[in-house]
């Protein structure tokens, strides 16, 4: 009896975790949707580490915008352009732009042509938790990365439950640290030219150019 009782346990959890698999990916799959079917999108972003007081710290706010492989990333003295062939790295301080081969096959995970699909390659997920904040509900989603070689420990991402956009990011890296990135703007299909996404010299007089292609 004790046995059986054991069994049916077992099986209980394990068909508690396949559930909440099957919701993760329910629900990431919506919000990678929301996103893909845009043509561009701007948004404004807060990130910062946050402490034990859940506090945030080292704060940097930033803009970006996407238009399919290609995007314009404005943050902490930084320009980052990316026109699906080269990305050109400016930085304010030095007046300095760095020029290199785009290669969308070694682009980082947390490129932002790529953020919204990260999760089908590499990490597994499942369903953390529902949250209100204000009005609005979301759904926590946390991935582990399958390879012991990530530096990052885990992700948390809040969706909100109405529309599947992304409302923040909390990435943990091996050491403890988490950095949150929070999107306090966002909006759809802006007009963007291609032009947008390559660096234009002539905007930054006696800019030091330094191509490495």
């Amino acid at each position: 009896m004790k046995k059986g009782f054991l069994i049916i346990t077992a099986l209980f959890f394990v068909w508690s975790a396949m559930a909440q698999d099957k919701k993760a990916e329910a629900i990431l799959d919506a919000m990678s949707a929301k996103y893909k079917a845009l043509k561009t999108f701007n948004a404004n972003f807060t990130y910062g580490v946050e402490g034990a007081n859940m506090k945030l710290s080292n704060v940097f706010t930033g803009n970006v915008t996407v238009k399919g492989n290609k995007f314009k990333l404005k943050t902490a003295g930084q320009e980052i352009f990316n026109n699906g062939k080269d990305i050109y790295t400016y930085v304010k301080e030095t007046n300095e732009v760095n020029i290199s081969d785009f290669n969308p096959n070694d682009d980082s995970d947390f490129s932002p042509t790529k953020i919204y699909s990260i999760y089908k390659k590499g990490y597994k997920y499942i369903f953390k938790e529902e949250k209100k904040e204000g009005a609005a509900s979301y759904e926590v989603v946390e991935l582990s990365p399958t390879s012991g070689k990530s530096n990052v420990a885990k992700i948390q991402i809040s969706v909100n439950k109405s529309d599947k956009s992304i409302k923040t990011w909390k990435v943990w890296d091996k050491s403890g640290k988490k950095t949150v990135f929070r999107i306090d703007k966002f909006v759809p299909n802006v007009p963007a030219a291609d032009a947008l996404f390559t660096f234009d010299k002539a905007k930054y007089p006696g800019v030091e150019v330094v191509d490495l292609r």
